[in-house]
């Protein structure tokens, strides 16, 4: 696996971080699984999904999906999601690789990318953003993650990808970014 040199702690960091991961995530978990059937709804034929994590999307993918390819860098996490695996509705392979590099992926030969990415940024409101940097130090020790990182620049600013939308799906923190590709 190539890894990105940015992702080395965060590859040390998720190797620990994946066995009680669903224990952490829980409290988020019971919105997001709400919002997993809508938001995987249009997908179909082979598809690629990085940052695959413990696999909580895998069976939320409809009918028309007909391969699965499930990345993430951590073996740990990829462990977990193996378990979810009989709960998918299609065949899905695991690659162990890097989301920054993605070194062992072809390119062009997906029909969907799905990075089932809710980018969390800071709310406007006085209130939330105080308890947001409350979470703040243990978010982003043991996610890896922060508020500020400014994502959506980044997803812009990647080549091969066009930003399509972007909409919040709960109040002014959970940030949703859908694009394709640029070709």
């Amino acid at each position: 696996m190539d890894l990105h040199p940015k992702n080395v702690e965060n590859l040390r960091r998720y190797n620990i971080t994946a066995w009680f991961y669903d224990i952490l995530d829980l409290p988020w978990e019971m919105q997001y699984r709400k919002w997993r059937p809508q938001l995987l709804s249009g997908v179909s034929g082979n598809v690629l999904e990085v940052g695959v994590g413990t696999g909580r999307n895998l069976r939320y993918y409809p009918p028309g999906v007909t391969h699965l390819t499930a990345l993430d860098f951590s073996p740990a996490m990829l462990q977990h999601a193996r378990r979810r695996a009989d709960g998918a509705s299609c065949p899905v392979l695991f690659v162990q690789d890097d989301v920054c590099t993605m070194s062992s992926i072809l390119p062009d030969q997906f029909d969907w990318v799905v990075a089932c990415f809710l980018e969390m940024v800071y709310s406007k409101d006085a209130k939330l953003r105080r308890r947001q940097d409350r979470f703040a130090p243990f978010v982003e020790k043991v996610y890896g993650a922060r508020f500020d990182r400014n994502t959506l620049e980044h997803a812009k600013n990647t080549p091969g990808l066009v930003v399509t939308g972007t909409r919040f799906v709960k109040q002014d923190t959970y940030l949703l970014i859908e694009g394709r590709s640029a070709k």
